[in-house]
């Protein structure tokens, strides 16, 4: 048996879990994790590690998550690997779509097996459909609106969930940010995690730089790639006005990653970037972060037809020719054709050409649209937060 039984799993007569999209589309298959209904946007993600990073980032707010690889929960759960950088943003994804379940989580960080886990989160599941068939139909058709419903009895109103999916407002013109952001501000030390000792802490950064981390939606790994440098980090909520983080006296500032559409966003976060970039203050973009810098500047952007979900995605960098493979979560982007004089392209997509970096000319405000932080993924990109930093110390840099 894969699931607990708890989770009651269904045979082929009697599933305990349906996924039923917009326009009718239906799968069955074996609930696990919380029970009741989750709506959201159903998105595929091809990373082959890191579940439980992926559950639990921010970004995933209000939607579905289709796993491409086949087996979910191999090594279980830990109290280490959640990306929420607060406890008050809360889950993020709303629900989980997986091929097969394991028997039983190996690991030796391994604190709970994933449905239980799942369960205490309030994340719903769904195992034992077809991805294969799901993600193709994603590909071709668009992300869609749908729901999973869990019912360990197997009764469910396929016409209402249908109507419920159809009926979803969907991520356009949704703001997201509230939903996510920490309620208050609050100072980040934890840095870098070590096989023997674990995560490690910043000290001696009283007179290091000062970098104030707007909350989008932030990973707790993007503070940790931040801290790790040894830099002094104020995270504020992703409302806060530019009087307050000039009050701060910032070194630098971080606009994080996080969910929703980033032009409503954009409608209280735009008027605050351009007071930073007219402060001068270096900027540093990431993921959302990068959309908003580039709506400050003057650019737009675009709901994508599937986004790009993964930690497999080539981006080549087109100042030095550089090609990364990269981790990516985002189903918006910035129209390249939109950017200003004084405004360039610094990264590219190599799946679709899509933009995935920007910089002013003097390289004082940068970002990228991929997650240099990973978490999971590969390490291709740390490079990035260095090179943030030395922009904050430039006679040091110069002194070596």
């Amino acid at each position: 048996m894969r699931l607990s039984q708890e989770d009651n799993p269904a045979d082929a007569h009697h599933p305990t879990a349906l996924l039923v999209l917009a326009d009718g589309t239906c799968f069955s298959g074996s609930g696990f994790g919380a029970q009741g209904q989750a709506v959201g946007e159903v998105c595929f993600n091809t990373a082959m590690t890191g579940y439980q990073e992926i559950l639990t980032d921010p970004s995933y707010a209000s939607q579905l998550v289709t796993f491409t690889f086949p087996h979910i929960g191999i090594v279980g759960v830990n109290d280490e690997d959640i990306e929420n950088a607060t406890a008050a943003a809360g889950t993020a994804a709303r629900g989980a779509i997986v091929r097969t379940l394991p028997t039983a989580p190996s690991n030796h960080r391994s604190k709970l097996d994933l449905a239980a886990w799942m369960r205490r989160r309030g994340i719903i599941g769904i195992a034992d459909i077809d991805t294969r068939a799901l993600t193709i139909y994603l590909r071709s058709k668009g992300l869609a609106h749908g729901v999973i419903a869990h019912n360990p009895k197997g009764q469910f109103d396929v016409k209402a969930l249908q109507e419920k999916a159809a009926n979803w407002r969907g991520l356009e013109g949704a703001d997201l940010v509230p939903h996510v952001t920490t309620p208050k501000p609050f100072n980040h030390t934890q840095g870098a995690w070590h096989w023997q000792s674990g995560y490690e802490t910043s000290k001696n950064i009283k007179d290091t730089p000062h970098v104030v981390v707007i909350d989008y939606g932030v990973k707790k790994n993007i503070l940790r790639c931040l801290a790790h440098l040894n830099l002094r980090i104020s995270v504020v909520p992703g409302s806060t006005d530019f009087k307050t983080i000039q009050a701060l006296n910032p070194d630098g500032v971080v606009l994080s990653n996080g969910p929703g559409d980033p032009a409503a966003t954009g409608r209280y976060a735009v008027p605050v970037i351009r007071d930073i970039l007219k402060a001068k203050i270096p900027l540093l973009g990431i993921c959302l972060g990068h959309q908003l810098l580039a709506l400050a500047l003057g650019a737009k952007t675009e709901k994508m037809a599937h986004g790009h979900h993964g930690a497999n995605h080539p981006v080549m960098d087109l100042r030095s020719g550089k090609v990364e493979i990269v981790s990516m979560n985002h189903g918006f982007c910035v129209d390249e054709k939109t950017l200003p004089d004084g405004v360039v392209a610094t990264h590219r997509s190599l799946f679709d050409q899509t933009n995935c970096g920007i910089a002013t000319s003097d390289d004082r405000a940068v970002s990228v649209q991929y997650h240099p932080e990973a978490s999971p993924g590969p390490q291709d990109s740390f490079y990035l937060f260095q090179q943030f930093r030395d922009r904050l110390c430039p006679q040091s840099v110069a002194a070596e």
